[in-house]
C-alpha cells in the first residue's frame, strides 16, 4: 500500500492572512499523524509566505513519522536543510508570483544547480526527492542528478477537463513512475489530488507515497482535521 503525506502549509497560510500564532501547523503535524499519515510534509518558501523558520525547527523536534521539507535549490535553502536535517527534502520550482507549485522543475535548465544542491544534501546523508513532470525525459535527468527519488506532478492530469485529457495525461504519469521504478529511484506522487482522483491509481504499484495538502486541509474545515485524514488514507488502502 502506497503512503500518505500530508502537506500542512495551509495551515500556515489560515494564520498568517491575520499573523497571529493559529492555527499553529506543529499542532495540526501532530493530529496528522495521530490520525495514521506516514509523513508531514511543508514547503519553506523563500518570502516565507507561510510555513516559517520556526515551524520547520519545531517540526524537526516533534514529528516523529518522517518530515518532509519541500525547498528551491539554492545555496540558502540548502543551507538551512543541512542545518535542520528533515528526513527527505523535496526539490521544487518556484516562482514568488505563483498561488502554488505550477509544475515540476525544468531539469533541462536547472540539472546543475539541482546536482550540486542533491551532492550537497546527500552529503549531510538527506536523502532528496526531485519533483518532476510527467515527462520520461525529466525522468532520466532526475536519475542522472543521483536523487533517491522522483515526486511527479499530478496536477495537469487532476485539473484535466475532458476524459481524453485526463486519459492522457495519466498515461504520462503511469508511463513515468514504470521508468523511474525500473532506474531504481523512489516514486511519490502529488499535487492536485484529492478524494475523488486519488481511485485514479488502483494497479499503479510503482507508486511509493502521495504527497497531498490542500483537499485534505479543505476537507478538514468542513469535518476536522482526523477526519479528513483518515478518510484519505482509507481511499488510498484501496488502490
Amino acid at each position: 500500500m502506497p503512503g500518505l503525506a500530508v502537506n500542512v502549509d495551509h495551515i500556515a497560510t489560515l494564520r498568517e492572512a491575520r499573523k497571529i500564532d493559529i492555527p499553529d501547523p506543529v499542532i495540526a503535524a501532530a493530529i496528522v499523524e495521530l490520525a495514521g499519515a506516514d509523513g508531514v510534509v511543508v514547503h519553506l518558501r523563500e518570502d516565507r509566505r507561510h510555513i516559517q523558520d520556526r515551524d520547520v525547527r519545531l517540526l524537526r523536534e516533534t514529528v516523529k513519522t518522517k518530515l518532509i521539507l519541500e525547498m528551491a535549490a539554492t545555496s540558502a535553502m540548502v543551507a538551512t536543510a543541512v542545518e535542520i536535517k528533515p528526513d527527505v527534502v523535496t526539490l521544487v520550482p518556484e516562482k514568488r508570483e505563483e498561488l502554488t507549485t505550477e509544475g515540476g522543475l525544468d531539469l533541462h535548465l536547472h540539472k546543475d544547480a539541482v546536482s550540486d544542491a542533491v551532492q550537497v544534501l546527500q552529503k549531510a546523508e538527506i536523502p532528496v526527492s526531485i519533483f518532476v513532470d510527467p515527462d520520461l525525459d525529466h525522468i532520466k535527468l532526475a536519475h542522472r542528478t543521483n536523487a533517491n527519488f522522483v515526486e511527479i506532478h499530478t496536477g495537469t492530469f487532476c485539473d484535466a477537463v475532458t476524459q481524453k485529457e485526463r486519459s492522457e495525461c495519466f498515461e504520462k504519469i503511469v508511463n513515468s513512475a514504470k521508468l523511474a521504478h525500473k532506474l531504481k529511484l523512489g516514486v511519490n506522487a502529488g499535487h492536485g489530488l484529492g478524494y475523488q482522483t486519488v481511485k485514479a491509481f488502483k494497479g499503479l504499484s510503482e507508486i511509493d507515497e502521495f504527497s497531498i495538502g490542500h483537499s485534505i486541509i479543505a476537507r478538514a474545515v468542513l469535518v476536522g482535521l482526523d477526519r479528513a485524514v483518515r478518510e484519505m488514507i482509507a481511499l488510498i488502502k484501496e488502490l
